[in-house]
């Protein structure tokens, strides 16, 4: 037995926190096919990052869901459940940072071209619109700073600890993969999972899910302002 295997297998409770947890993203997989589904409804969304309505709804969405997955990992350690740590190198963690973001971007827009899954999820903004700024302001914290911060505590957090009993690629692969089906959008699978499995792989590298928080806010901050000012 490895010592992965060893540290979970102390753990008494697991078995069922697991199963929580898929109920959880079940649950998200579920709620983002139908939002997919009835968005298609809406012919045009290119303003709701300048709706207050949609901002507020998602920080209060993204703070339930943290709720949940506390709820969840009672019990267990927290430093070891999400990682709230110092990265085994900073140097290393900036460096895997950098080139994963990059890469991300680069492999995103291979992907994006070829699937247009910004165009199925339609939120792309309609440029910029000075006279709505507040609610722009409010739409970055939840697109960059919530969004970021509860899909990491869900996915390379809980997740990716839980799973982690079955080895560290396993754990990469299958959040990975729940990460894109989260989103909802068909076309948009392989695009999130190339994301998702990215930043498992950048927690499972560092020993941190600070870097993975980072990269997330980096990744999403800089396509709403490319969306918004390109």
């Amino acid at each position: 037995m490895n010592e992965p295997e060893r540290r979970y297998a102390a753990q008494p409770g697991l078995g069922g926190k697991l199963v929580a947890w898929w109920v959880l993203v079940g649950s998200l997989i579920l709620i983002g096919f139908l939002s997919a589904a009835s968005a298609e409804a809406d012919a045009d969304r290119t303003d709701a990052v300048y709706q207050y309505q949609f901002a507020i709804g998602g920080i209060l969405v993204y703070a339930f869901l943290i709720g949940i997955v506390l709820l969840i990992a009672r019990g267990l350690d927290w430093r070891e459940t999400f990682a709230f740590r110092r990265p085994n190198s900073w140097k290393r963690a900036a460096a895997l940072t950098g080139g994963l973001l990059v890469a991300v971007f680069i492999v995103g827009a291979i992907l994006e071209a070829i699937f247009h899954a910004g165009e199925e999820q339609g939120l792309d903004p309609a440029g910029w619109q000075p006279d709505r700024a507040g609610a722009l302001v409010l739409s970055f914290v939840a697109i960059a700073v919530a969004a970021p911060l509860a899909e990491e505590m869900t996915f390379r957090g809980l997740g990716y600890y839980l799973l982690s009993q079955f080895g560290p690629w396993a754990a990469i692969a299958v959040t990975g993969l729940a990460f894109a089906l989260a989103h909802g959008l068909i076309v948009g699978i392989p695009v999130f999972f190339v994301i998702g499995a990215g930043l498992a792989f950048l927690r499972y590298r560092t020993d941190s899910l600070l870097p993975p928080i980072l990269l997330h806010m980096a990744f999403n901050g800089l396509q709403l302002v490319i969306g918004v000012f390109g």
